[in-house]
């Protein structure tokens, strides 16, 4: 793993709220922090209700995670385009991010913890 990431227990309860809906709530979330960047809470994937996510075509590739896919959000009220992604496959030194989805936190999607 890159000198610069690190990945750790977020603790407490962590919730995702769209479009009027909670998207995952979790107490087994996990905290990635690369560099200086703020940090990023991935949520394991029983803890999201899937129903409101559709993988979208986008990709990126990171060098030292490896290729991410995204999910917009869907629910009654808003379409949020590729608001969530996951690493299906991470680099072996981001292992603990396997099985977990991220979401880009905005005006329109809450990522806090309670």
């Amino acid at each position: 793993m890159a000198d610069h990431i690190k990945t750790r227990n977020a603790g407490g309860t962590w919730v995702v709220r769209a479009g009027g809906a909670v998207i995952a709530e979790s107490r087994n979330a996990i905290e990635l922090t690369e560099g200086d960047h703020p940090f990023v809470i991935y949520f394991p994937r029983d803890d999201v209700g899937m129903v409101f996510l559709d993988e979208s075509d986008s990709r990126t590739t990171c060098p030292w995670k490896g290729e991410a896919k995204y999910f917009s959000i869907v629910t009654k009220s808003v379409t949020i385009p590729d608001a969530a992604w996951s690493y299906e496959n991470p680099k072996d030194g981001v292992a603990a991010i396997a099985g977990h989805l991220a979401f880009y936190s905005s005006d329109r999607v809450a990522v806090e913890q309670l």
